[in-house]
């Protein structure tokens, strides 16, 4: 990628970033071209997917529920299509995780606060889907990953941020790349709040609209205190260190 620019202009996509160019701890950077992430790569036009194609990119890991699929089923392509669902739930599950999550929600003194209360319980729930998404990116067949869920947000975000701590990017710039995601989303941000029936859902749809940096970073730091590291949190959801050092090495090779 000559000329090494992270932000990317798919047509019909938007939030579209190359996660080269970070800064790692070893005094490299991240390589471009190895894993970009986006909103939802469906909304791409023809001319979007050839711009894809011809950035390199062979896989696309699609982040989003089975019942997202089904309304809005994948396109067919030249590239591969791995389907992991991050945040998947039976009705049974969802009964039990939604008044925890507005237990945390409300408990909250700020949104940073409630968006990191609400990851980490997501975080907790779905190890499994975590851990099943990270081994698809280091099981992927050479070439260029994209990552996409609905919006690119909050899904993508978790899993590009954990792909970058492997990396040894640290936590303040993953943050920084996190927040980006709030200004990137205005316009169809601006449609949500637009479309709001009510002065309380204008006010709910404002919340999740925002990607404070101050929530990845105290994502990392709980995950840092209750398994070591976000590696241990890894760890506990079943990866296997060479899962782990191949995941990396997609940003690293």
């Amino acid at each position: 990628m000559a000329l090494h620019e992270r932000e990317l202009a798919w047509d019909g996509c938007i939030n579209v970033r190359d996660l080269g160019g970070h800064p790692t701890r070893d005094g490299g950077e991240t390589r471009y071209g190895a894993i970009v992430r986006a909103d939802s790569v469906r909304l791409l036009n023809e001319a979007g997917w050839a711009a894809l194609v011809d950035y390199g990119i062979r896989t696309v890991l699609d982040l989003r529920g089975d019942h997202e699929r089904e309304e809005d089923p994948p396109a067919d392509g030249s590239v591969d299509v791995v389907h992991v669902p991050f945040m998947e739930a039976s009705d049974k599950e969802w009964e039990e995780i939604g008044p925890e999550i507005d237990a945390a929600s409300a408990a909250a003194p700020d949104v940073a606060t409630s968006t990191r209360d609400v990851y980490l319980i997501f975080l907790e729930r779905f190890k499994a889907n975590v851990a099943a998404a990270i081994r698809a990116v280091a099981n992927a067949r050479e070439g260029g990953i994209v990552v996409h869920c609905v919006g690119g947000k909050d899904r993508t975000g978790l899993l590009s941020a954990f792909l970058l701590d492997l990396a040894g990017v640290a936590p303040e710039d993953i943050a920084a790349d996190y927040a980006l995601s709030e200004e990137r989303l205005r316009p169809r941000h601006e449609a949500w709040f637009a479309a709001a029936d009510t002065e309380e859902e204008l006010e709910r749809l404002r919340r999740i609209a925002q990607t404070p940096a101050a929530s990845m970073v105290g994502v990392f730091a709980e995950l840092d205190r209750r398994y070591g590291s976000v590696e241990g949190y890894l760890r506990s959801a079943g990866l296997t260190d060479e899962e782990l050092e191949l995941a990396a090495g997609r940003l690293l090779g």
